[in-house]
Parts: structure tokens; C-alpha cells; sequence
């Protein structure tokens, strides 16, 4: 073998720096110990001489003079080269990469301008709050009566802010006041309830004379007002030209009786509905309603027009805790029973000494009667029905109970 054959081969290599360097062929260079560090063409992972030496350590970098000296062994620190040893599966292990220039580690001191060196931290954007749009119409009234009020500030008379203030649940509460509006709710309230009654506002030309000589016989203060103003406290389409302004009052139930038949609402919310409720309990001579809380106000103007004005002939309590209701009832004698879809027995089922006193328990018309109530009823029953049909709305199912317990009642005398 000649000596150019026993002679180590050499390559060359270009940086990307375009400087040249000369290595041992791979499979021939010996490994490289602690000693050889610092020679030429030995740099790590055969990267060569990148032009700003950051691992040469002859040349005294100031890299090494801050206070970092990652590799200078008199700082006691494990020695750590980076050899092909380190890896670990193939990628170098991350936490002894050296760092580039100016990288320093997180709290490791000042840096040169003084500032230290911690970690910044991406602050999240601000969250805007969310505005829910799908306000309900007691807010819309609300929000328009404000507007308008507004508006208006300086050219709207004290006494009709006071009628635009009934238009909405607070502001009803605020001055105990309702309106009534429309012309079989007027003769209602001026006939039974006269002592609520404080004015009467029509329209210029309204003409049913008998109304307007009954509001006068009953001593009614009677004002008159213009189509404009009336449409601003109208809550229909088309007005009757007629509004009664009233204090806002109710009878309480007398629960001591022998005999007597209740209705508990809970959170029934379509005005209608609830008006309805109202003329059955009259027209079937119930003994009142209780009124739970989430159940719509039996002042509203929908409310009082869809019992015609009959709701204040009916004795009631309203914004009521039903559980605390259900156990005062069971302790004056009264049997809770519950409409319950899967009831096993109707109405006139339930033993008769049991319907003397009796509370039906009716409930929302989307979501049905609370099942937390149901269960703390004495007794549930379902109306006979087609198969085909699987609930009633709630005023018709009302209706259908109270004329059973009023046949029963009178059964029972």
C-alpha cells in the first residue's frame, strides 16, 4: 500500500459564511475530547466557522464576561460538551442547546441597560361585554317610555308622564297605578271597583253616551285626550278611545273556609293566558289564585283586557313562593294536586273527602308545571283526551278542572 493510500483523507467544507476549513472524513475523525475544543475546524456538528466564534473561548467573548459563563468550568457547573452523546433521538436535547447571542435565560440577572431580564408575558386582548340583544318587551317598554320622556322633557305635562309611567312594569310599581284600557274593562272597573277607579281619559268624540253618564253618576273625574296621546298609552293596534286610570289593589283568598277550590299558577307567562285564567276562576265561582314568582304581572294592560277587567273580582296573591304556598295550604287542610301528563287517575278519581279543599297546581305553557312541585303535590290526575292529542293549552285544561270541581262541590253539599 503506498503512503497517499495510508494518508487520512481530508475534505473541504464551505461554511455558509463562504470561509473553507479542512476536517477528517467522517468515518476516520477520531473523537473529539475537551482538549480539542478550541481547534480549527472542530466546531460542533461540523457547523464550522460561522465568523462570530460564539463558541471560541480564546477570544475572551464578552458573551461570557455578563455573568452567564454557561461553559467556563470555575463556576462549578456540570461540564456539558456537546458531543454526539448528547442527543436523544436525533435532535439535541434542548435544555443544553447554547443560546444565541444576547439570550439569556429567564432571572438571570440584569442585562447591560439594567432592565432585568424576566420572562413578558402575552396579555390576553379585552373582552368586550357581550350585549344581549333579545331584551324583553317589558325592557323595549321601559327603554321607549325613557326615550320618550326624554324627548319630551319640555313639552309633555307632568300628568301624562304619569300615564306614559303605566305603560311599564317598573314604572307601575313605582306609582302604583294601572291602566285600563277599553270599553267593556271601563264599565267593569267603574261598576265593581269604583273606589279604584281616580280618572277616565277619552278620546275627543267618543260616543257611547251610557259610559260616559255612568263614569259621571259615579262621580269619575272624565278628561279628554287626542288621538296621539291615546295611541302613546294604547297597547293594541287600534284603540277604543277609552283608558281608566286606577290604583292598583287585590282582595286577598280566605283559606279558613269549609269548602273552597284555589288555583296555583306557576310561571305562566302569555298575558292571555293568564286573563283567561282569571274568567274561568269567576265564571266557575273559585275561591281565588296564587300567583307564583316568573308568572307575568296581573296588571299588565294585556292581562287586565284579556279578563275584560273581571281579574280584581277575583280574590289573588301574586309574586308568591309556591313552596312555601304549598306548605301553608297543606296546613290549612287543602289537597295539592298536579296536572301531570303521566297521572293515572282523573279528577274524579281522587277520594272525595280529599276534594273539599283543593289547589290545582297549572304550569307554564312551554315548559309544563315545575317537576320539583309536582312532586310535592298530594295528588296528580290527567284529563281524559284522545290518545292522538297530547296536552291542552293551559287556560282550556283550567277551564276543563274547574267545572269538575264545581260539580263536585256541589255533590258534595
Amino acid at each position: 500500500m503506498s503512503e497517499e493510500e495510508n494518508k487520512p483523507k481530508r475534505t473541504v467544507r464551505m461554511t455558509l459564511d463562504r470561509k473553507f476549513g479542512v476536517s477528517e472524513a467522517p468515518e476516520r475523525r477520531p473523537r473529539r475530547n475537551d482538549d480539542d475544543r478550541g481547534s480549527f475546524g472542530d466546531k460542533p456538528f461540523g457547523r464550522g466557522d460561522r465568523g462570530d466564534r460564539r463558541f471560541d473561548r480564546d477570544r475572551g467573548d464578552r458573551r461570557f464576561d455578563r455573568g452567564e459563563r454557561r461553559f467556563d468550568r470555575d463556576d462549578n457547573r456540570e461540564d456539558r460538551p456537546f458531543n454526539r452523546e448528547e442527543r436523544r433521538g436525533g435532535r439535541f436535547d434542548r435544555d443544553r442547546r447554547p443560546r444565541r447571542f444576547g439570550d439569556k435565560p429567564f432571572n438571570r440577572g440584569p442585562r447591560r441597560d439594567g432592565a432585568v431580564n424576566a420572562p413578558v408575558y402575552r396579555q390576553r386582548p379585552e373582552q368586550k361585554e357581550a350585549v344581549d340583544e333579545n331584551l324583553d318587551e317589558a325592557a323595549l317598554e321601559a327603554r321607549a317610555a325613557q326615550i320618550e320622556a326624554v324627548e319630551d322633557a319640555g313639552s309633555t305635562p307632568p300628568w301624562f308622564k304619569r300615564l306614559i309611567a303605566c305603560t311599564t312594569e317598573k314604572g307601575r310599581e313605582r306609582e302604583g297605578k294601572f291602566l285600563g284600557e277599553g270599553v267593556h274593562v271601563v264599565e267593569e272597573l267603574v261598576k265593581h271597583h269604583r273606589e279604584l277607579v281616580i280618572s277616565v281619559y277619552v278620546v275627543e268624540g267618543f260616543e257611547n253616551e251610557e259610559l260616559i253618564e255612568a263614569i259621571n253618576d259615579a262621580e269619575i273625574t272624565l278628561h279628554t285626550l287626542t288621538e296621539e296621546q291615546m295611541k302613546r298609552l294604547s297597547s293594541t293596534m287600534t284603540t277604543q278611545g277609552i283608558i281608566a286610570y286606577c290604583n292598583i289593589a287585590s282582595k286577598k283568598p280566605v283559606y279558613e273556609t269549609s269548602r273552597s277550590v284555589l288555583t296555583l299558577v306557576d310561571a305562566v307567562q302569555d298575558p292571555g293566558n293568564l286573563g283567561t285564567l282569571f274568567r274561568t276562576s269567576l265564571g266557575f265561582n273559585s275561591s281565588g289564585m296564587i300567583l307564583g314568582r316568573g308568572t307575568v304581572s296581573p296588571f299588565n294592560p294585556k292581562v287586565v283586557r284579556g279578563s275584560s277587567g273581571t281579574f280584581l273580582r277575583v280574590p289573588f296573591e301574586f309574586d308568591v313562593d309556591l313552596v312555601d304556598q304549598i306548605n301553608f295550604l297543606r296546613s290549612k287542610g287543602y289537597t295539592i294536586i298536579a296536572t301531570d301528563l303521566h297521572a293515572k287517575q282523573s279528577l274524579r278519581q281522587i277520594p272525595q273527602h280529599k276534594l273539599r279543599k283543593m289547589a290545582f297546581l297549572v304550569g307554564n305553557e312551554g315548559a309544563g308545571t315545575n317537576p320539583y312541585f309536582i312532586e310535592l303535590a298530594d295528588e296528580t290526575v290527567k284529563i281524559p283526551m284522545s290518545s292522538e292529542l297530547e296536552s291542552l293549552n293551559v287556560a282550556v285544561a283550567h277551564g276543563i278542572l274547574s267545572y269538575e270541581a264545581a260539580q263536585i262541590q256541589e255533590e258534595l253539599k
